[in-house]
């Protein structure tokens, strides 16, 4: 549903899955103005890098037809050999600066939304052809938005041109009576300023431009609280499912807990409101381990299996609330609470061990050491 059919505004940020599914589309942010600076940029780097080389082999390629005889200037298989020298030379000296302006073009995207290859843009779109959306671009605001672009680089293009023209215009007039190999030179120089200064021109529509084009886009991408709940939904399931996935979750985690208690050395509760079952293995664990523990209900449930498997049944208050409160299942007793609970272990096996006939009746332990941080 959208914002438009379902009444309401686009007020939320677009999620990751719509951010995806726009990436996965081809819609990116794309600015013409930084990938044009970019391209003028390296430009001027790749003639500062290799306007020396070139400059060279275009002496000799002019030196070679300047020196052509009347002969081999009326020859026609003359002229083509030439031709074909002129046009093998030239493509050999601007191969590597062309390389490295396909280069260029490939690396403006990484600046803003990075590379994307997307069959879907690519799918024609018929859309594109209605005429009413076709003049609802050219004069909405996105038309106007490029036409203030469009006048921006004409007036700071045209003044920064106009501005080197005054400025150079000497410096051009000289080339033609300089000598050949330093004529080249200085004119590479002087195409090597124009890309820097029209640049760095550009990049001030490029300052402004890059920030619109990523606004538009995620105002374009924006959602309605009903979309997003939607896609909520549609990503992490119906709350109503969830809830019950949780509750049939916890009842199975609760038999499964239930089930380690007619196993438990001992259990100690409240009367009226924890049960915590304990186990202890000397030769296996350091501390006894939490089997099962719960509260109100669950906590009567526990004293009920622990009855009805003769499972020892000690009462510590303190000692219960605070081994409910600071312990989790199939975990190992705080040491905090060592010598309170080895105690109450210590009185539960003598008195089985009486009940066998071995050793006196205990005394049941009645001052248990409880830390006061424990009893919160």
């Amino acid at each position: 549903m959208s914002g438009q059919d379902s009444g309401q505004e686009r007020t939320e940020q677009p999620t990751e899955k719509r951010l995806k599914e726009s990436r996965d589309k081809g819609e990116v942010p794309r600015s013409r103005e930084l990938n044009t600076m970019v391209v003028m940029l390296a430009s001027a780097l790749g003639l500062f890098a290799l306007g020396g080389s070139m400059g060279g082999k275009l002496t000799r390629l002019i030196s070679m037809d300047l020196h052509l005889d009347r002969q081999q200037a009326f020859d026609k298989a003359a002229i083509f050999e030439a031709l074909a020298v002129n046009v093998t030379g030239a493509l050999i000296m601007l191969a590597p600066f062309l390389v490295v302006m396909m280069l260029s073009v490939f690396i403006g995207p990484l600046f803003m939304g990075g590379w994307s290859f997307s069959t879907k843009a690519m799918a024609p779109k018929f859309s594109k052809l209605n005429p009413l959306k076709g003049f609802k671009r050219l004069f909405g605001v996105q038309g106007l938005v490029e036409l203030l672009k469009a006048l921006a680089k004409f007036l700071l293009l045209g003044s920064a041109a106009l501005l080197l023209l005054a400025m150079l215009s000497d410096r051009y007039i000289t080339l033609g009576q300089a000598p050949l190999q330093q004529g080249i030179q200085a004119g590479m120089q002087l195409i090597l300023l124009v890309f820097l200064v029209l640049a760095l021109t550009l990049g001030l529509v490029a300052a402004i431009d890059v920030p619109y084009q990523k606004w538009t886009h995620m105002k374009k991408l924006r959602m309605t609280v009903q979309e997003v709940k939607q896609e909520s939904k549609e990503t992490e399931g119906n709350p109503e499912v969830r809830g019950k996935i949780r509750s049939l979750q916890q009842e199975m985690a609760q038999r499964r807990m239930l089930q380690e208690v007619p196993d438990a050395d001992v259990i100690i509760v409240n009367p009226t409101h924890f049960s915590v079952a304990l186990r202890y293995d000397e030769l296996k664990q350091h501390a006894p381990r939490v089997v099962a523990k719960g509260v109100d209900f669950l906590a009567l449930k526990i004293r009920e299996i622990a009855t009805a498997h003769d499972v020892p049944i000690f009462t510590a208050p303190p000692l219960s609330r605070a081994l409910y409160h600071h312990t989790e299942i199939d975990q190992e007793i705080p040491g905090e609470l060592y010598m309170a609970v080895a105690q109450i272990l210590a009185y539960v096996y003598q008195v089985q061990n009486n009940v066998r006939g071995q050793g006196n009746a205990p005394v049941m332990p009645t001052d248990l050491p409880v830390p006061e941080e424990f009893k919160s």
